[in-house]
């Protein structure tokens, strides 16, 4: 196999071709319309990995929320830019991104696998930081007990590591949230070689103040 790209080469290779293939996965829908159904009002939300804008910016801005994207590929944040005018787009890492406020919601759809593990376990703790008390997290990724495995991906060798589903769920409560709901779907790419994918949403909630707490 070729090099293992980063995350930042892999969307910046593939930029379009990602949506084409993988860009209305089921899952990443329910997640959307969670949010939609508990959010108030014109409600901040971070979307972490927004890749080109669909359908998380998109959805979450036409429904009258202020939306900023973050992403670590530039020519996703300019496809997005593009694609989403009503919302914001930023290219940074989360890893070492410092948040100007904090948020409503944070959407993070696929944005861990080519993170370490303490990576992970670093910005989950950053996410739950960055929340209102009570705000959401929408997460979505692909639940595997895999850590630097490579694997061909859109043409491409990526480098993956992920959680088994009771790993992860252990993470986000360690992080400070509450796990309110988590499902999950079989996924089939719209691109041939590209193998069918389990995807896993997890739903969790900042923890809002005692309020009995003197």
């Amino acid at each position: 196999m070729d090099r293992p790209l980063t995350a930042a080469e892999l969307f910046d290779a593939v930029g379009r071709g990602y949506e084409e293939a993988f860009g209305r996965p089921p899952v990443v829908g329910e997640a959307v319309r969670l949010l939609l159904d508990r959010l108030p009002e014109h409600a901040h939300v971070l979307d972490v990995g927004s890749g080109t804008g669909r359908p998380a910016a998109e959805e979450l801005t036409a429904a009258g929320h202020r939306v900023l994207g973050l992403d670590v590929s530039r020519a996703m944040v300019e496809i997005a830019t593009e694609q989403v005018p009503g919302a914001e787009f930023v290219h940074a890492d989360v890893r070492d991104w410092e948040s100007p406020r904090r948020w409503d919601a944070v959407c993070a759809f696929f944005p861990f696998l080519q993170m370490t593990r303490d990576e992970v376990a670093a910005v989950l703790g950053r996410i739950a930081g960055w929340l209102v008390p009570g705000g959401l997290l929408a997460l979505v990724t692909v639940p595997m007990d895999v850590e630097d495995l490579e694997v061909p991906f859109l043409g491409h060798t990526v480098r993956l590591t992920s959680f088994a589903t009771p790993d992860l769920l252990r993470l986000v409560e360690r992080a400070g949230l509450v796990v309110l709901e988590n499902r999950s779907a079989l996924f089939h790419p719209d691109r041939e070689g590209q193998p069918v994918e389990e995807h896993l949403l997890v739903l969790a909630q900042a923890q809002a103040p005692d309020a009995s707490a003197r």
